[in-house]
């Protein structure tokens, strides 16, 4: 088979995998004709970091052999699908080939499981290593690791990723029994444990230590160890299985706490060709995923609890408002919030006032009293804001009127005839 159809079916093969971003690591460049790559300049592909920069990445699989048959994965080993390996000098030269043509950042690299998991994991690293050592690669590296490697290739994992993640594929044990029969919840979080234990250890090692020297003599110490320097995300499939969002959010932070995680990514669950029965036959809507990553957003970067943002007894996020408005409207007794007074804990809870604004805001008040005018200059969107604060010069806020959710609620959007799915056939 030829490096094209590989590429093609490897690259399509990996879509599926949604922890494929690129932020937080070390900077590195290759100015001075030292090296290959960069892990600052701004790309020309699909990802976004936190920071807004887009990102280019090769995602590719190093193979879509998977001796494992879960039943949501498009490369189990009952799949009916065409099957690709790259050889390790392959996903190598295509890396360079496409960083000299200014088509990527990095590489993105999964694989599914052929032999075992210590055999493919071998290989995955190896060509983090060859990049690395044999090329002096700068650029980003994202190593998907396998749950059941041995503890040494983790750690050698570390050593060349920017970035380690590691999937729990589903919300909860239960769901992963029933759907991945042959892959160990267990054996996963304690892989989770020991990439963050290496991370602690690393970051540990760079810190610092009092420094004592001689007279004139200026204290040296050694470079500290390079383990994975952006950490380690997941990715939870969601749709697949019963698992409501209340219970996604509970796993989610759970695994923020115990393992340090940047990030967990959502997947809504896609159809595959010949499922299994007991998969559904439609996707969950797109919408559900973008709410689970606001939910998520607030957990991360607006001190919510997992346990307050679904308010549904059903336990799903409302599809129509974003979780953040929900919570504001079900909890109407803590606004208004007076803008001048109010600690920043209860400002990052007013729906349309983001981290951005609240500090702006915080840096303003120590000058001068805020009123309503102040708030376009600092760029707050007053429709969203005005019914949750009290602020000198603002009209009255409609808080308590019935109609607030269905002024808020963003108005329905005329789809075009090209949003619309092609018809089969």
């Amino acid at each position: 088979m030829d490096l094209n159809r590989k590429l093609a079916i490897l690259a399509d093969a990996a879509k599926y995998d949604a922890s494929c971003a690129s932020s937080g690591t070390l900077k590195r460049d290759s100015v001075g004709g030292r090296g290959i790559g960069s892990t600052e300049g701004a790309g020309i592909c699909h990802s976004y970091a936190p920071d807004g920069r887009c990102i280019s990445l090769l995602k590719i699989l190093l193979t879509n052999y998977c001796v494992y048959d879960c039943l949501y994965c498009i490369n189990r080993v009952s799949s009916n699908v065409d099957r690709a390996r790259f050889r390790i000098d392959e996903v190598v030269q295509l890396t360079l080939d496409f960083y000299r043509r200014n088509c990527i950042e990095g590489l993105f690299l999964s694989s599914g499981i052929i032999r075992s998991p210590d055999y493919t994991m071998e290989r995955v690293v190896e060509v983090a290593r060859v990049l690395r050592e044999e090329h002096d690669f700068r650029g980003y590296i994202h190593l998907k690791t396998i749950p059941e490697a041995s503890e040494e290739l983790l750690a050698r994992a570390g050593r060349y990723a920017d970035r380690l993640s590691i999937n729990v594929e589903l919300p909860t044990v239960e769901g992963l029994q029933v759907l991945a029969p042959e892959k160990d919840g267990q054996a996963i979080r304690r892989s989770m444990a020991r990439l963050r234990i290496h991370i602690d250890d690393a970051k540990a090692g760079a810190t610092p230590p009092p420094a004592t020297s001689q007279p004139r003599v200026a204290p040296k110490r050694a470079r500290a160890p390079r383990f994975a320097p952006a950490g380690q995300s997941t990715q939870m499939i969601v749709g697949a299985d019963a698992s409501d969002d209340r219970s996604i959010l509970t796993t989610s932070a759970t695994l923020y706490g115990a393992y340090q995680l940047r990030r967990v990514y959502y997947s809504a669950f896609s159809p595959i060709p010949d499922a299994a029965r007991g998969l559904p036959l439609t996707a969950p809507p797109l919408v559900r995923e973008h709410r689970l990553y606001q939910a998520d957003w607030l957990m991360r970067f607006y001190g919510f609890a997992h346990d307050e943002i679904v308010g549904a007894s059903d336990g799903m996020l409302a599809l129509d408002i974003d979780p953040k408005l929900a919570w504001a409207l079900a909890h109407r007794e803590r606004f208004p919030v007076d803008l001048n007074r109010a600690p920043r804990e209860m400002l990052l809870r007013v729906p349309g006032l983001g981290v951005t604004s609240v500090k702006r805001l915080l840096e303003a008040r120590r000058t001068r009293t805020l009123r309503v005018d102040d708030l376009s200059r600092l760029k707050v969107p007053l429709k969203n804001v005005l019914p949750f604060i009290s602020v000198p010069g603002a009209a009255r806020n409609g808080l308590d009127d019935a109609d607030l959710a269905a002024r808020l609620r963003p108005p329905p959007v005329q789809r075009s005839l090209f949003d619309l799915p092609l018809p089969h056939g």
